[in-house]
């Protein structure tokens, strides 16, 4: 008899195609992942998987049973989500995945309030970038995601929960060479931008054009916090979002932020599940201690951030 647990292996050898990697996901140790996958090939009748050395391929027949797997391993789940599922909001585990440029903003100030009005909630984060948050959340291994949006995935709903503006960031004072000296130079200049991955760097290039961007590859970096830094140094400007200013603006750094006449540039922040799921009312619950939390990171209420009483306009 075919058992959860050989696809759940399965599936893992086939996302990672290395049995190293999928034992680990699996917490198991490298035999025991190979020995279940023997047996499952034993009970279809089939090779699926090809052994290579230092990799995994995927057979014909290994590519179909991955699909049926896949969609056999997310019917279970969600079969068990709804048994579990209490009357009350918010109870039981909950797997949420978050990007990093949301992560560190909102959910500090979100988790003691969760803990404090949902007592049951196990909650259990996972950051990771959009493309990998979307497959984990489409293959059953996140409940919900909160991210930006729109989302380009099928299958999936979504709760938009609130607009988070960009603002212009350049360096003040004596800086390095090359610093723009106005915010349309730095608009046209040498931006520093999230690393190739990160959907807020294409938010950033879709509102400046492709203008200078060859020159802004150069300056990816995997944290704002690493770009706060540098654009303080004096090694260009950003686009940052208003969420982050709270921390990663400081009174004393070298920097001012100017802010864009209306309609300002932003970004969608919202929650994606999939449709199937029997936890809406949940997702409903938390997107609303989401929302009230990001109003309250609005820099404006900030007395400590300064922002440029003169605003930038495009065009």
């Amino acid at each position: 008899m075919i058992t959860l647990k050989q696809l759940r292996y399965f599936a893992a050898l086939a996302r990672h195609r290395h049995f190293g990697r999928a034992a680990e996901e699996c917490h198991v140790s490298q035999p025991a992942l190979s020995l279940q996958i023997q047996e499952l090939e034993a009970q279809l009748g089939c090779r699926l998987v090809e052994r290579r050395r230092g990799a995994v391929a995927l057979t014909e027949m290994g590519e179909e049973v991955e699909t049926r797997a896949r969609r056999i391993l997310l019917e279970a789940a969600e079969l068990v989500d709804h048994a579990r599922h209490r009357p009350t909001l918010l109870s039981g585990e909950l797997d949420l995945g978050v990007i990093p440029s949301i992560a560190p903003y909102l959910l500090p100030a979100t988790l003691p309030l969760l803990q404090k009005r949902h007592p049951a909630l196990d909650l259990r984060l996972r950051e990771t970038q959009t493309a990998t948050l979307l497959d984990e959340l489409a293959g059953g291994l996140l409940d919900v995601a909160l991210l930006s949006l729109p989302v380009d995935r099928a299958g999936l709903e979504t709760l938009p929960l609130l607009a988070d503006p960009f603002l212009l960031v350049m360096p003040s004072g004596p800086v390095a060479q090359g610093a723009p000296h106005s915010p349309e130079e730095a608009l046209e200049g040498n931006l520093l931008l999230l690393e190739e991955g990160h959907c807020l760097r294409d938010q950033a290039l879709s509102f400046c054009g492709a203008g200078g961007a060859g020159s802004r590859r150069q300056y990816g970096a995997s944290s704002l916090s690493t770009i706060m830094q540098m654009v303080a140094n004096g090694f260009g400007a950003t686009l940052m979002p208003a969420m982050a200013l709270p921390i990663e603006y400081r009174a004393d750094m070298p920097v001012t932020l100017h802010r864009f006449a209306e309609p300002q540039p932003s970004r969608a922040i919202g929650l994606a599940w999939r449709r199937t799921s029997p936890r809406r009312e949940d997702f409903e619950a938390l997107g609303a201690i989401l929302s009230e939390v990001g109003a309250s990171l609005d820099p404006a209420a900030h007395p400590a951030i300064r922002i440029e009483s003169r605003t930038i306009r495009r065009g």
